[in-house]
C-alpha cells in the first residue's frame, strides 16, 4: 500500500510540498492543485511528486453535478470535466465526487437521492463527463456515501454496469458504506464481500476509523484511525492484495498535526 493523507500541508513550493509528504514515509498524495491552475504550476507539482516517487492517487472535485438549479448543474458538470482533463493530464489513479443530489446540502441526505430519476441522472451524469474526455490515463469514480448512491458494493456493481463505460471504476471509502448495525458489528464479513464484489476495479481507497455512539437512536461518527473499532488490518490487507501499490489516504482531520500524528499511528499499528 501507499499510505497518503489529504492535507496538502504547509508549505511554500511545490518541492517543499513533496519533500514534506515523504519526510513523513508517505507513497501517495491528493494532487492539491484544480484545473484553472497554470499547466506550468501543474507541471512542477508533477515533477516534485515523481521525484519524491509519490504516487498521485486523486483528483477530487466535490462539487453537485445533481442540482436543482440547472446553471449550477452546468457550471459543476463543466468544472468535473475540467478536473478529469487535469487527471488524465497528470496520470492520476482517479478523479472523484460524490453522485449529488437535488437537495440543498450539496452532500446531504434525502430520499429522493434513492429515487429511480436521480439513479438515471447519476448514471446519465457520469457518461457525460467520461465521454466529455475519453480518458486514457486515469478513471472517473463516485466515492461511496452513507445516504447517496452507491451506499453498498452491489449498488456499486450495478451502477458500474449502468453506466457501461471502461474509465468508470471504484473509489474506496468503506467507513462511509457502513450505515448500520449489520455493517458494523460484521464488518469483517462486509469487508470480505465488498472487496470480493469490487476486487480490481478499486483505484484508491480512504483510511479513517468509525465509532458506535452510546447515544439513542443508532449513530456512527466518524473517527481518526485508532479511535474506532474498524479492523484496518484487514481493510489494508485487502485493498493491498488487489494492488500492492493501493493508496491508502487519511482523511478528515483538522490540521497537519493531526495528520502527522495519525501518520505515525497508521505506521505503527500497521508496521510500514
Amino acid at each position: 500500500m501507499r499510505l497518503g493523507i489529504s492535507s496538502s500541508l504547509t508549505v511554500s513550493s511545490p518541492k517543499d510540498w513533496a519533500k514534506a509528504h515523504a519526510d513523513l514515509g508517505l507513497k501517495s498524495v491528493v494532487f492539491p492543485l484544480n484545473c484553472e491552475a497554470p499547466d506550468s504550476l501543474v507541471d512542477e507539482y508533477v515533477k516534485a511528486a515523481k521525484e519524491y516517487d509519490l504516487l498521485i492517487a486523486e483528483v477530487g472535485i466535490w462539487r453537485n453535478g445533481l442540482s436543482k438549479d440547472p446553471n449550477e448543474r452546468k457550471k459543476n458538470i463543466d468544472y468535473s470535466i475540467g478536473q478529469l482533463k487535469l487527471a488524465d493530464r497528470i496520470g492520476a489513479r482517479c478523479c472523484v465526487n460524490v453522485a449529488g443530489t437535488t437537495g440543498p446540502v450539496w452532500d446531504g441526505g434525502y430520499k429522493e437521492n434513492f429515487s429511480k430519476e436521480l439513479w438515471d441522472e447519476t448514471v446519465k451524469t457520469v457518461r457525460t463527463i467520461i465521454d466529455a474526455v475519453n480518458p486514457e490515463n486515469t478513471y472517473f469514480s463516485l466515492e461511496p456515501m452513507p445516504w447517496m448512491i452507491p451506499t453498498g458494493p452491489e449498488e456499486y456493481l450495478k451502477l458500474i454496469e449502468d453506466v457501461d463505460r471502461e474509465r468508470f471504476a471504484v473509489h474506496m471509502d468503506i467507513i462511509n458504506m457502513i450505515n448500520c448495525p449489520d455493517r458494523y458489528f460484521f464488518h469483517d464479513e462486509f469487508l470480505d464481500k465488498t472487496f470480493g464484489l469490487l476486487k480490481d476495479k478499486i483505484r484508491s481507497c480512504h483510511l479513517k476509523d468509525i465509532l458506535l455512539l452510546d447515544d439513542f437512536t443508532f449513530q456512527l461518527r466518524e473517527c481518526a484511525c485508532g479511535a474506532g473499532t474498524f479492523n484496518l488490518e484487514k481493510y489494508t490487507s485487502l485493498a493491498t492484495d488487489i494492488d500492492p501499490d493501493m493508496p491508502m489516504i487519511i482523511e478528515h482531520l483538522n490540521s497537519d498535526e493531526e495528520y502527522v500524528e495519525s501518520v505515525k499511528y497508521v505506521q505503527n499499528r500497521l508496521k510500514l
